[in-house]
């Protein structure tokens, strides 16, 4: 009786673990992630301390949202921090 050959399979590669695909953030992130948080911080409150002169006058109370609009940049980037 013929002998019958056998289907040739694919190679299946094996799946990657979490370890051999993480990469850490690049040196320039914290700095920049924690910067844009005090940055927006300070904005806002030198918006409050000057009583609206300062950091852009004719924006008025829109330096309050430019100023969390920067520190949300820099929380958001907390979500992609890894150490």
């Amino acid at each position: 009786m013929p002998v019958s050959k056998p289907r040739k399979t694919a190679r299946v590669a094996p799946p990657t673990s979490a370890a051999e695909s993480y990469k850490p953030n690049p040196v320039w992130f914290k700095p920049v992630m924690f910067g844009l948080m005090i940055i927006g911080l300070l904005w806002i409150i030198t918006f409050y301390i000057t009583e609206g002169a300062f950091p852009v006058q004719s924006w008025g109370s829109w330096n309050i949202v430019a100023g969390f609009g920067i520190a949300i940049i820099g929380f958001l980037m907390t979500t992609r921090w890894r150490s």
